[in-house]
């Protein structure tokens, strides 16, 4: 069997507390200050930094990277129920903005605005606009509009239904107030947007697509999530009907984390998608939207990690494991690198090894696919650096696996297993690493993760049947709050004026009878989930 890094390397206990004091100066505690833990988190992490352009982000490559494998799982999902990706311009004419009332309202006051069509130097050297368009043009805060239009001119008969587009993009809202993934004037996301025959086809869909984000959220992300409807007050500009998923972060906050839309025939009047349908008559198209961001960035940070730093789920990790040579004297090096990298051909494959020794000659970081569908990698940490300097690296970069490996593994063909979520060490058997073994790690660790924020969600939600316990429970970030409610735009205004708490959505998972609401006293059908939210 394998053994400890004191075994190793020595001075064991000096290690551990050099770890936790490195850790401990570069980001605070949840406890503490939580808003500060999680830029702090997403800081050592190089997940993302500040822009020059006040209320933007720029999204560095460790982040980027969580984006990506987050799009490869959604797009496979999109592509199973039938979906094709296309790409609509950044730039939409004003005009298609006022043909929708609501959605006027609902974006007038956040969309960026194109009003020239160059510059041109002054007499002092400087820049100015020049060319005033005849028409603004406004850089997207989502595409109804824009697929509208298009959507009229390619629906001509029923049997051109259903159209069912997504595509990736980025979206301008303006936003001043910077707070990396959670709220950006500029964020990237994917828009679905689609066309049918029947108000009944786009209710499917708009069931179909929060089916899908839930399931993605559960299995991919690990975040347990509450499907519900949001109330008339809540719902997106424009639509008969929003269903949202709904998070819980640590801080006891809620985070929406994706929303399908049921436009009715909206947007169809309003850019004419009509269609002659299987009677001879002209009909009007059912049109529907859904999407989700990298909000889920946040989500995915503010549901999993500590005080160390961030923790990924492994199904999603880019760098699923590092494999970390330890030694003390030049000797030892060449027999620990050599049993390294015999553990990287055993869970990556020779030839996978091979070929990224070729690409990657020099690099102190070799980096080998485990699995290419999914593009994720183990990573061979060859630099120089101190171990506690590699513990620091890997910890706060989330990667859910450590492989490490001393001198005396090496004599026992053993190494040391360190999982990230739980801090849990193991020693494992040189020959028990193979790629089934580290499929069915990632199965383990991926399950009890989520069942770790099932149990967090669950065990901070609480149940109120007077005003006096809502406002009390929002007051204290209780987290969830269900409650009998009758629903009333002014009665949601003044909870949220005197609470922050909002309607986080009418769970589909109803009780069941009827119940006095806690606000008016009235009799209701329905519970509500309350809640401060991000």
């Amino acid at each position: 069997m394998g053994a400890s890094p004191s075994d190793r390397v020595g001075g064991g206990a000096c290690w551990g507390v050099e770890a936790a004091a490195l850790m401990a100066r570069n980001i605070v505690t949840r406890s503490s200050n939580y808003n500060e833990w999680y830029l702090d988190v997403i800081k050592a992490a190089q997940m993302a930094d500040y822009s020059p352009v006040k209320g933007c982000m720029v999204i560095r490559p460790t982040g980027y990277a969580v984006w990506e494998a987050m799009q490869r799982d959604l797009d496979r999902r999109f592509k199973e129920t039938g979906h094709v990706n296309a790409y609509f311009p950044l730039l939409i004419p004003m005009s298609f903005l006022q043909k929708e009332a609501d959605h006027v309202e609902g974006f007038a006051m956040e969309v960026a605005v194109v009003t020239h069509s160059g510059l041109e130097k002054t007499a002092d050297g400087g820049l100015r606009p020049k060319g005033e368009l005849a028409e603004p043009l406004l850089i997207r805060p989502t595409s109804e509009t824009l697929f509208g239009a298009m959507y009229s001119q390619w629906v001509q008969s029923y049997r051109d239904l259903p159209l069912l587009i997504n595509q990736w993009a980025n979206v301008m809202r303006w936003e001043m107030r910077t707070r990396l993934f959670l709220r950006t004037a500029e964020f990237l996301w994917q828009e679905g947007h689609t066309a049918h025959e029947t108000y009944q086809e786009a209710q499917d869909e708009t069931l179909r697509m929060l089916d899908v984000y839930a399931e993605f959220a559960e299995e991919f992300l690990a975040v347990p999530v509450v499907k519900g409807r949001k109330t008339a007050s809540e719902k997106f500009p424009g639509a008969d009907t929003t269903y949202c998923i709904e998070a819980l972060m640590q801080d006891g906050k809620a985070l929406q984390a994706g929303t399908s839309h049921n436009l009715g025939t909206n947007f169809s009047k309003a850019f004419d998608i009509k269609f002659l349908g299987r009677d001879n008559q002209q009909h009007l198209a059912v049109t529907t939207s859904w999407g989700v961001s990298t909000r889920l960035i946040g989500a995915l940070i503010m549901t999993h990690s500590d005080d160390e730093g961030l923790v990924l789920p492994p199904r999603l990790a880019p760098t699923l494991g590092a494999v970390v040579p330890i030694y003390r004297k030049e000797e030892e090096k060449a027999g620990v690198v050599d049993f390294c990298r015999k553990l990287m051909a055993q869970l990556c494959g020779a030839e996978r090894l091979a070929s990224a020794d070729a690409r990657q000659a020099g690099r102190e970081l070799l980096s080998v696919f485990s699995d290419a569908s999914s593009n994720q990698a183990v990573v061979l940490d060859l630099r120089d650096d101190r171990p506690v300097e590699k513990h620091f690296y890997w910890e706060q970069r989330g990667v859910p696996f450590r492989f490490e490996i001393g001198p005396r593994d090496v004599e026992k063909g053993s190494f040391v297993l360190k999982i990230r979520y739980s801090g849990e060490k193991r020693f494992v058997n040189l020959s028990e690493a193979t790629p089934e073994w580290l499929a069915g790690l990632v199965v383990e660790v991926q399950k009890a993760m989520l069942a770790r924020a099932t149990d967090f969600r669950d065990s901070h939600t609480v149940e109120v049947s007077s005003y006096d316990e809502l406002r009390q429970a929002l007051q204290e970030r209780r987290g969830f709050v269900r409650c009998w409610f009758k629903e009333s735009a002014e009665a949601e205004a003044k909870i949220k004026e005197e609470t922050k708490g909002t309607v986080r959505c009418v769970p589909f998972a109803q009780a069941g009878g009827s119940g006095k609401c806690v606000f008016s006293g009235e009799e209701t059908s329905e519970q509500v989930l309350f809640s401060v939210a991000y």
